[in-house]
Parts: C-alpha cells; sequence; structure tokens
C-alpha cells in the first residue's frame, strides 16, 4: 500500500470488514471522534453509533463488555489506548477471554480483537511508554500481532476480524503515521519474514526496529538477514531457525526489557531447535531494565538506536 500511514491502513481494513461483516462493533475510549490516535476517523459517520461505541475510562469495564459481545455472537474491536492499560483489564483478558475456548472443552470461542500502542519515545513518562510483548505472548490463548509496515497492517486487521480467537494488535508508536514499506507486504501476518537475505549474522526483531537494523545493515560490509518477527504468540522461531543454520549468528534486539522479556522466550526456543547450528552464543539488544524516564536526554538514552544496533552487530564479527 503506497501513500497511506500504519494508521490509514489499519481504519481501510476495519471499515472494509466492517462493511462486510456487521458483527463488528468498535468499543473504546473517544473512538466516535476518531479515537487517541485516529483509528476510527469518520467511522461514526458510516456506521453510526451503534457500532461505534465510546466508553468511560474504565478499561476493565470495556474489555469486559467485549468479552461478553464476543460470546454473545458479536466480535468487538477494543481500542485500548495505550497498552500499560492492559493491566487494568487483565483478568478479562488473561483469565477469561483467553482461556473460555480451552475451559468449554471448544464449545464457545471468543473472537475478540484488541488494538492497543506501545513504546516510549513521545515523553509521555512511565506509565504510558512501555513495552508487554513478553507478558502478552506468555498467556496461551492470545494471538499477537505486532505489524510494521501499513501494507501488512492492513493484511493483519483483516486477520485478526476475522479469527476465532481473541487477538491482541500491539502497535509501535513510533509507526502509527509511517507510510514505510517492507519487503512481502502482501504476505501472511501470521508468519515471520524476511526483509533482508544475508549470510553472516541473523537480526530477528519487530516494529520500527526492523526499519532501523536495515537502515544499520545498509551502512555496514556485513551480509545481515533481517527477520519481521510479527507474530509475537504463539512464538514461531522455525524461519529463524533456518536463517541461523546459514549464519551461524543471531542477534535478538527488542524495545522491551530483556529479564522475562519477548527475547528471552525467543532464545530459549532457538536454543533448544538450534543449537548445533550456532556458531557463536546468541546476543540480544534491549531497554535497560528501568521504567522509561519522562526527561528528553534519558528517554533518548533509554531507547535502542541505530548506534546501538551498528555497534553490537560489528561486535558480533569482532570489529
Amino acid at each position: 500500500m503506497s501513500n497511506i500511514s500504519l494508521v490509514q491502513a489499519a481504519r481501510s481494513a476495519l471499515a472494509e470488514t466492517m462493511q462486510e461483516d456487521s458483527r463488528i462493533h468498535v468499543l473504546g475510549e473517544d473512538v466516535s471522534s476518531g479515537g487517541p490516535f485516529g483509528l476510527t476517523k469518520g467511522l461514526l459517520q458510516d456506521f453510526g453509533s451503534g457500532r461505534i461505541r465510546n466508553t468511560p475510562i474504565s478499561e476493565a469495564s470495556f474489555v469486559g463488555v467485549g468479552l461478553g459481545l464476543a460470546l454473545g455472537g458479536a466480535h468487538p474491536l477494543v481500542d485500548i489506548m495505550f497498552n500499560d492499560f492492559i493491566t487494568l483489564a487483565s483478568d478479562q483478558l488473561f483469565n477469561q477471554a483467553a482461556k473460555v475456548h480451552f475451559m468449554s472443552g471448544g464449545r464457545y470461542s471468543v473472537p475478540l480483537t484488541i488494538w492497543t500502542v506501545a513504546g516510549a519515545g513521545t515523553r509521555w513518562g512511565a506509565q504510558h511508554s512501555q513495552r508487554l510483548d513478553g507478558w502478552l505472548a506468555q498467556i496461551p490463548g492470545l494471538k499477537v500481532l505486532s505489524p510494521a509496515s501499513p501494507g501488512m497492517m492492513f493484511h493483519s486487521m483483516k486477520a485478526a476480524l476475522k479469527d476465532p480467537d481473541p487477538v491482541v494488535m500491539l502497535i509501535d508508536r513510533s509507526l502509527l503515521y509511517s507510510q514505510k514499506a517492507l519487503a512481502g507486504d502482501d504476505g501472511s501476518p501470521w508468519q515471520p519474514r524476511i526483509v533482508k537475505s544475508g549470510d553472516q549474522i541473523t537480526i530477528a526483531t519487530t516494529g520500527r526496529l526492523v526499519h532501523i537494523a536495515l537502515e544499520v545493515a545498509s551502512t555496514l560490509p556485513v551480509a545481515v538477514e533481517i527477520i519481521d518477527l510479527q507474530r509475537l504468540s504463539p512464538v514461531n522461531v522455525e524461519l529463524i531457525c533456518e536463517s541461523v543454520q546459514k549464519t551461524g549468528n543471531l542477534l535478538l534486539i527488542h524495545d522491551e526489557v530483556a529479564n522475562g522479556g519477548l527475547v528471552s522466550s525467543l532464545a530459549l526456543a532457538v536454543y533448544d531447535q538450534a543449537y548445533w547450528s550456532l556458531d557463536s552464543p546468541i546476543a540480544h539488544l534491549t531497554s535497560p531494565p528501568t521504567p522509561v524516564p519522562a526527561a528528553a536526554n534519558l528517554e533518548d538514552a533509554y531507547l535502542v538506536n541505530a548506534l546501538s544496533i551498528r555497534r553490537a552487530i560489528l561486535e558480533m564479527i569482532g570489529k
């Protein structure tokens, strides 16, 4: 998709699917006026207040309403402004929506889509800027998608709204208004993809860091293979293992902190499946284990950036 941003691609896919499927309803704070980041802009005029519903500032209540609607035959999309606020609805999402299908012996499904934004870089402080990818990925019964381009966003939204299970769409804040395309944008959102081929080092990452890794790799005399993970849960490391068989080296990069984060799960899975293909220990580059600072200079230092990625790659090849 050209000349549209990631959030515009999401809106287009949502509107198109709502036209096709009357079961889809949208819930969230200010969604009737466009939502916090513009996902639902203009949809009230097209679909009315019966399907585009504002909610109180109470994530526990409106995620619970979404769960009830899903069990009643609808497919709600719930807009949670920041992934930090999922903590307020963790019982509804983790203990109820993610488990109903299993606890009912498969008799019930919960077609519920959660749209939420994550990541630092906008000076909004520790309670609005963290990433909870690893926590979300550790909940059996949840699917988690994290598209890194408008084209893949379009396919991801479509896929989530047609899925019978709860899907969390975890959106990188810095990509909301990006128009940058990636190789393989016409592929499936349920599988990782190679966005750059190489045979010396494998980098696996998500979101904004896919784009930064591509920029860094283009400046180095190193044949780097870059994998956009896309689906964070259930974890799938097949493509990473295939790449490691070729490169022998793996660098995992993520904006989340390492302790208990997504990179820990990925590293364990790769060690289990491709240990003998590795020529060196798995390297990782993540945010430091501290709350996200609000001060501009501290937040900039907190973030993984091009310089830190470049340094990590050169260290891996001994330069």
